[in-house]
């Protein structure tokens, strides 16, 4: 990972000083660069040592990365990773083309792995994103969307990046076609689950511990399954209660709503839902051989439900 980190700190090198200010501002500002981390794990696990694996890495914290600056303008959000939003200090317009940049930057990196397979798997990946958070954004105040609905729209938006940065590692290592689809279905489970329990947190999460505002979800109109769930489970008036949340954004509404998703049994439903992908996810991790780096990716499957930020 410090490699990587060197090759994203001399990629974000750009003629244009406020380029170089907003990225390094995100860059800085830590995050856990899960999805690298996942395709030199993939890498290390077929036995690939190649140097391409820290430029790919770095390709993939990029585009997350650019997600991220577009999100932020998106959903007017103030607070990630403990501190402003790269949009609250250096405002929207350079948020939105800084995040075009880091794009632009990692499809520039990708033709250097020499691989149309590994262009055609980013690019599809960036694609299936992008609809992601269209439909995020159709979705948004919807108190009528469904746990298939809700699973559409993380699986595009979230997940996709986690199978594709899972998938990359195998194709740099020459995999055969079943461990490739392994590493592919462990990322899409794995970031499947991973946020599940994102969203799990936004209602029982520690705010400082998070490093963002709890309740974000809710003034953002997301129906997320914690919603859904005691939707399902609540008496009419709790049912038109989180409705009406939904749909006005009221984080005044916050507490009740919390309320709500804990005597409902929502947070457990969420939970399980979440223990079930990461139970694919260890079980596809079992098909690659056996070593310290699928060892990893079996314990960080089994890890996952435990984290709180």
């Amino acid at each position: 990972m410090r490699q990587v980190d060197q090759v994203i700190t001399q990629r974000l090198d750009s003629g244009v000083p406020l380029v170089g200010s907003v990225s390094q501002y995100i860059i800085a500002a830590g995050g856990k660069r899960l999805r690298p981390a996942l395709l030199l794990l993939c890498c290390g696990a077929l036995g690939y040592q190649g140097t391409q694996r820290f430029n790919m890495a770095a390709v993939v914290e990029f585009i997350h990365t650019a997600t991220l600056l577009h999100d932020d303008v998106v959903d007017d959000s103030e607070l990630r990773r403990g501190r402003a939003t790269a949009n609250a200090k250096f405002g929207n317009p350079a948020s939105v083309l800084v995040g075009d940049f880091l794009y632009s930057r990692a499809f520039q990196m990708m033709v250097d792995a020499q691989s149309m397979r590994i262009m055609q798997v980013l690019a599809d990946a960036t694609n299936v994103i992008a609809e992601g958070e269209v439909m995020q954004l159709m979705n948004m105040h919807n108190a009528a969307l469904d746990e298939a609905g809700y699973l559409q729209v993380i699986r595009s938006k979230t997940a996709k990046l986690f199978e594709a940065s899972a998938r990359v590692g195998a194709i740099l290592a020459g995999a055969s076609p079943g461990l490739e689809t392994a590493c592919a279905d462990y990322g899409q489970a794995l970031g499947t689950a991973f946020q599940v329990i994102d969203d799990v947190l936004d209602y029982t999460g520690d705010a400082q511990v998070m490093g963002k505002n709890l309740g974000d979800d809710l003034r953002e109109g997301k129906t997320t399954l914690p919603l859904i769930a005691a939707m399902q489970r609540g008496t009419p008036q709790e049912r038109a209660d989180i409705q009406k949340a939904i749909e006005t954004g009221d984080v005044s509404m916050l507490e009740s709503v919390i309320t709500i998703v804990k005597k409902t049994g929502a947070l457990e439903v969420a939970r399980s839902a979440a223990l079930q992908e990461a139970q694919r996810a260890i079980a596809a991790a079992k098909l690659l051989p056996e070593g310290p780096h699928t060892d990893c990716l079996i314990t960080l499957g089994s890890q996952l439900l435990e984290r709180n930020n």
